[in-house]
């Protein structure tokens, strides 16, 4: 018991040692990769671009599409977990309850899928992520890290897919219908997208504009 508790104990600090090591790393350091882009049988297109050189319609859009509290959370929207675990409860599907900054750790240190497990370790980067990177590079990250197409990583691999310019270019409806397209990008069309995700994209379109008016990308 004694020798499993000392093999705990040394994995535990061990894991911790890796991951702040990790953290502090990719704060200076662009990702070079992913278990996602790993493991993805359609290959990889990325190109890393500084923040400074990503269409600011393209930050405002997926604070609009997928969280608006970005700039004042600490990388937890609990009331959006809170919808979620009642949702769950019910029996509903679960939407709305990751952060960027969450998807931003998952997408980077962790693996696709859900469980327990790997909510918890993306919990555990969440927190450092936020500690050590702060908002605009864990916004950086995120552009440079998202899938946004079939084996295209990335805004500017995006840009340059989907409309043959850089994402320092993007126009405010191609910047939102980039953002539409994010959380299932397999699947959802960017260049001509309809009905629904058409309506959706022109929503997150206008809503750029309450971004901006509002100040809620003012910590990037």
């Amino acid at each position: 018991m004694q020798r499993l508790i000392m093999f705990l104990l040394k994995a535990v600090v061990g894991f911790i040692g890796l991951s702040l090591t990790l953290v502090v790393l990719f704060k200076f350091v662009p990702v070079p990769v992913t278990a996602t882009m790993v493991m993805d049988a359609n290959g990889i297109t990325k190109d890393w671009t500084s923040l400074s050189n990503i269409d600011r319609s393209m930050v405002r859009a997926v604070i609009a599409a997928e969280d608006g509290k970005f700039c004042t959370h600490d990388g937890f929207d609990r009331e959006a977990i809170e919808k979620a675990i009642e949702s769950n409860a019910r029996g509903g599907r679960i939407r709305g309850g990751s952060t960027i900054s969450q998807q931003t750790a998952k997408n980077v240190f962790l693996w696709q899928g859900g469980g327990y497990v790997r909510k918890g370790f993306e919990a555990w980067f969440t927190f450092l992520i936020e500690k050590i990177w702060g908002k605009r590079r864990i916004m950086e990250v995120y552009l440079n890290v998202a899938e946004t197409g079939i084996g295209t990583y990335g805004v500017e691999a995006g840009a340059q897919r989907y409309f043959g310019k850089s994402a320092a270019s993007l126009s405010p409806i191609e910047a939102a219908r980039m953002a539409a397209a994010l959380p299932l990008p397999k699947e959802r069309s960017v260049k001509n997208p309809r009905g629904w995700l058409a309506r959706h994209g022109n929503t997150i379109a206008a809503r750029i504009g309450a971004v901006r008016r509002d100040g809620l990308d003012s910590c990037i």
